[in-house]
């Protein structure tokens, strides 16, 4: 699921800030961005995280700042300046000529002045960065469940949707064998046949198509599967790998039931029923 979150924290001297930004995806993708001197912390962080969020790809951005202060700081290499002064005053000796070396000429003079970075240790930060992550942490997954509860709401609707439509095709699901029937009968009497219709042939073929359209296995199942659904709606764990996987024996089912039950009204609820699913899937890839 989507999602954002921001968390500060100071620490020795150091202003922490981290920042999660989270994206839908099937699986779990972590990325850290940790200063090279912190490292040691990543699979800490990336187990921090983990634990709140199961599925997703996961950005952290993790900045240090300097207190009221700069990040570098500026070196002077007073021996290395000894040896440019001494070094000029011993040329000007031996060439016999009159020169002056100001603090200007020591600045363009190279590696007197230096700007370094300022390292930070783990220990320095350790508990300023738990402490910012755990604030992002809250706040992302705040973001997701104000989502989640709008994803909740649709997939009840989308199951409602199917459901409403199996309902249907229950209703009209006895009638199949005696439709075929009528329908093989009336071909019969129209082809002109004189045919028995107490013949064992045709009632065998009846027979035998009754009970190969026969659904009431895939009905059960469907309910079930739908009951667990609704059982998944409400529970406070991860759903979604679940979920995606009832999808696939649901859609197993219609599909069996559309190949078995030759009617024309039982078709169209499949495939309306199909369509919703296709959709719900879709959505389902949001949900952890």
């Amino acid at each position: 699921m989507t999602g954002f979150g921001r968390g500060e924290a100071a620490a020795n001297g150091w202003k922490i800030e981290i920042e999660l930004s989270a994206v839908n995806r099937k699986q779990s993708d972590i990325n850290v961005n940790l200063p090279g001197s912190l490292i040691e912390l990543e699979a800490e962080v990336r187990r921090l995280i983990g634990e709140a969020i199961s599925r997703g790809r996961v950005n952290a951005r993790i900045n240090l700042n300097r207190e009221g202060g700069s990040v570098s700081q500026l070196s002077f290499d007073e021996g290395l300046a000894g040896q440019y002064v001494e070094s000029v005053k011993a040329f000007a000796e031996k060439a016999g000529i009159d020169t002056q070396i100001g603090a200007a000429d020591l600045f363009r003079a190279p590696g007197v002045f230096k700007l370094d970075d300022a390292r930070v240790s783990a220990d320095q930060v350790k508990d300023g960065i738990f402490s910012a992550l755990a604030e992002s942490i809250v706040q992302l997954i705040k973001m997701q469940e104000e989502e989640g509860a709008h994803l909740h709401d649709d997939l009840c609707s989308r199951i409602t949707q199917i459901e409403s439509g199996v309902a249907v095709v229950k209703e009209f699901a006895p009638t199949v064998p005696a439709s075929y029937r009528e329908n093989l009968l009336k071909r019969l009497n129209e082809s002109g046949i004189d045919c028995d219709f107490s013949d064992d042939r045709i009632l065998r073929e009846i027979a035998l198509f009754a009970e190969r359209c026969d659904i009431t296995e895939e009905l059960t199942r469907i309910d079930h599967h739908v009951a667990q659904f609704r059982k998944y709606f409400e529970s406070e764990e991860p759903t979604g790998r679940p979920l995606d996987f009832l999808c696939q024996e649901l859609n197993r089912e219609l599909n069996t039931i559309g190949s078995k039950a030759n009617h024309p009204r039982i078709a169209q609820e499949i495939v309306n029923a199909k369509t919703e699913l296709e959709k719900f899937r879709e959505q389902i890839q949001n949900v952890q």
